[in-house]
């Protein structure tokens, strides 16, 4: 499976959704795509983003609670509430998640395994700081947190790996492909035989996507602010 996710972060409007979601509707129904291509917005704009989206675009969250509710969670947005509302996707364990929030392995795994439960696919993220990599230890760290991340009873079509270096998110540094090819190997390691999807996020736009998406390994990719324009994600998506 190859898919392209945007994950809009805490940016987005109803207009937004009107014209991108829109846009990138039209623009699938017209096209032939070798990839699903997929939106994140904020969780207010979940129910219009599933409302205006076709047969050829999902919807996802940007997270999701590890309860699995209903209950006294005030704040919290359960898997299967996603899934009610029309969500085919729910990211765990951005970077963004476990720095500001500090979130575990352990966390990331019960938010997985709820998705599953709920009928979602987990998009799990996994990557390393730039400390990490200048120590030489990024693969271990890596990997690390793919095997504690991961949920029971995943398999190939049920989950998907996201690795993003975290140096390389919203800096406009990039992996170099043979950097990529090392760690999605790494990755690819220690799932085995049951090798899930694995996308590649980091300053990914149209100008790089290509090269990017073409490394050994990379089933697709997870972009921030470039899928907040329509030209620059469909771009990626044509690339993919």
């Amino acid at each position: 499976m190859r898919l392209v996710a945007g994950n809009w972060k805490m940016n987005g409007s109803p207009a937004a959704v009107t014209d991108l979601v829109a846009g990138l509707t039209q623009r699938l129904r017209a096209a032939e795509v070798g990839c699903t291509a997929a939106v994140c917005p904020p969780a207010h704009l979940l129910a219009a983003a599933v409302a205006a989206a076709g047969a050829g675009l999902a919807v996802g969250s940007q997270d999701c609670s590890d309860e699995a509710g209903p209950g006294a969670f005030t704040g919290e947005i359960s898997a299967f509430m996603l899934a009610e509302t029309g969500c085919r996707y729910a990211i765990v364990g951005h970077s963004e998640r476990r720095q500001r929030h500090g979130e575990s392995n352990t966390l990331v795994r019960a938010k997985a395994s709820r998705a599953l439960a709920a009928g979602l696919v987990p998009i799990v993220c996994v990557g390393e700081t730039l400390k990490q990599r200048e120590a030489g230890d990024a693969a271990a760290v890596v990997s690390e947190q793919v095997q504690e991340s991961l949920p029971e009873g995943w398999s190939t079509d049920t989950l998907v790996i996201a690795y993003e270096p975290v140096w390389a998110i919203g800096t406009g540094l990039t992996a170099t492909a043979a950097d990529i090819a090392e760690m999605h190997s790494a990755i690819g390691a220690v799932m085995g035989s049951r090798r899930a999807a694995i996308l590649y996020g980091g300053s990914v736009k149209p100008g790089n996507a290509a090269e990017i998406l073409g490394t050994e390994g990379v089933n697709g990719a997870l972009i921030g602010g470039a899928s907040l324009k329509l030209d620059d994600f469909w771009g990626i998506v044509t690339a993919a």
